[in-house]
């Protein structure tokens, strides 16, 4: 069962929040943090960013001074823990195209349990050194920073709506940031908790983003027992922040994530055509003008279609694979779910089994990622190269791989907005 906990919450002690929040530490360089900390001497990526780059672990002073500045900021009272433990509630209003969306959430303590061995479903693969990071400030603040991002299954928005119900009025924290509007309110009413918690309980959770983070969880709580010996089940370290949002929300979206194959400088569109031609269908077609006539051009073509845009020659091919299951001879083992994935099939037989053995020598070929159609297409000019177009994965391809057990190629979904860090902090004590 999939289990959640109210908790009180570290918070900043302002109702506007604007300059003091921060996105995600992993979207960070040293210039954002320079931005952030002039807005604001205590904005959140003082703490939650110690180490730039976070791909690797850094100095431990620089992590003691991150935990230093927490005690700092909760004793001028910049940052107070709130007296009752509660749930709290997220909304993220925001702009997707001519359309204005609200993505509606909550935060919870989320009970710790092994990837894919109960009701918690991870669908990226995880990386050492940014875990080492995460787990050297969890150790140095004893506290979750900054949340995991969740997502269940809510289809007759149960759940939202009870959440709905519950809060009234103006939020109690709400902040601008990067454009997106942050609201936060709180509920402390038991009843009310109990009835999330008891909707929840038999509901799968799918990581949208904060892989590292929930990995960081599971090792902060393994070294906690290893240094104090057995914790009791309703322990702090059992558990881990995470914002939790019902896939069937009308706000909640995934976004493309598109990619450039690099450094193919002789590579034309008939060639990389004569090279698909086996297991692809190839139809040259306009550029689309912008993001969303893209989208609407590969749906029209099916959900396996992929646009390539050659910079060699300026050509743009709508591709689509003639078989439906491309991959099922050749990587058997892996669920048809995972196979039939247009990311799958792009890494795997396009650019592994295609693209590198016959217009690269053998070698692998390097990969950009980009979030846009404009930076995959400028990327591709760049690096003479071609940018590969993609459709969003579906919510319920999500589901479908994560329940699987399977992981999907890197960077296959793009979750928008982000979530702002410094709305809660959970303290693991």
């Amino acid at each position: 069962m999939a289990r959640i906990e109210p908790f009180t919450a570290i918070r900043f002690n302002s109702a506007d929040v604007s300059h003091l929040i921060a996105p995600p530490y992993d979207i960070l360089d040293q210039a954002d943090k320079d931005a952030l900390r002039a807005k604001d001497d205590h904005n959140i990526v003082g703490i939650d960013l110690p180490h730039v780059p976070p791909k690797t672990a850094g100095p431990e002073e620089v992590y003691l001074k991150a935990a230093g500045d927490l005690t700092c900021w909760l004793d001028i009272r910049a940052l107070v823990r709130d007296s009752r433990p509660g749930l709290y509630v997220y909304h993220q209003t925001y702009k997707l195209g001519s359309k204005t969306l609200t993505r509606k959430k909550f935060f919870a303590r989320l009970r710790l349990e092994e990837l894919g061995q109960g009701q918690i479903f991870a669908h990226e693969q995880t990386f050492g050194g940014p875990k080492e990071d995460r787990l050297k400030l969890t150790t140095a603040t004893r506290c979750n920073v900054s949340p995991i991002f969740g997502l269940y299954p809510d289809e007759t928005n149960e759940i939202s709506k009870l959440i709905d119900e519950a809060i009234e009025g103006e939020p109690d924290q709400q902040g601008m940031l990067d454009g997106v509007e942050n609201k936060l309110w709180v509920i402390d009413d038991l009843p009310t908790i109990k009835s999330i918690q008891v909707r929840m309980a038999d509901k799968p959770i799918f990581i949208a983003d904060g892989h590292h983070r929930y990995g960081t969880a599971l090792m902060y709580r393994e070294q906690h027992i290893a240094e104090y010996g057995a914790v009791g089940d309703d322990d702090p370290v059992n558990f881990v922040l995470a914002v939790l949002g019902g896939m069937e929300d009308p706000g909640a979206t995934i976004q493309p994530y598109f990619r450039a194959m690099a450094d193919l400088p002789g590579v034309t569109s008939n060639a990389m055509k004569d090279a698909l031609a086996g297991e692809f269908d190839w139809k040259p077609a306009a550029m689309p003008k912008d993001d969303a006539s893209l989208a609407k051009t590969l749906a029209k073509a099916g959900p396996q279609a992929i646009g390539l845009y050659v910079a060699k020659d300026d050509a743009f091919a709508i591709v689509t694979p003639k078989d439906a299951d491309p991959l099922a001879s050749l990587e058997k083992k892996h669920n048809p779910a995972w196979r039939t994935l247009s990311y799958t099939i792009l890494h795997k037989l396009i650019i592994d089994r295609l693209v590198s053995p016959k217009l690269n020598d053998g070698k692998p070929v390097t990969m950009h990622y980009q979030k846009t159609m404009g930076e995959s297409v400028a990327d591709a000019k760049a690096s003479s190269g071609i940018a590969c177009l993609m459709q969003a994965t579906t919510m319920q391809q999500l589901r479908d791989i994560c329940t699987a057990g399977e992981l999907m190629p890197q960077k296959s979904t793009y979750f928008f907005p982000k979530l702002a860090t410094g709305m809660v902090i959970n303290p693991l004590y």
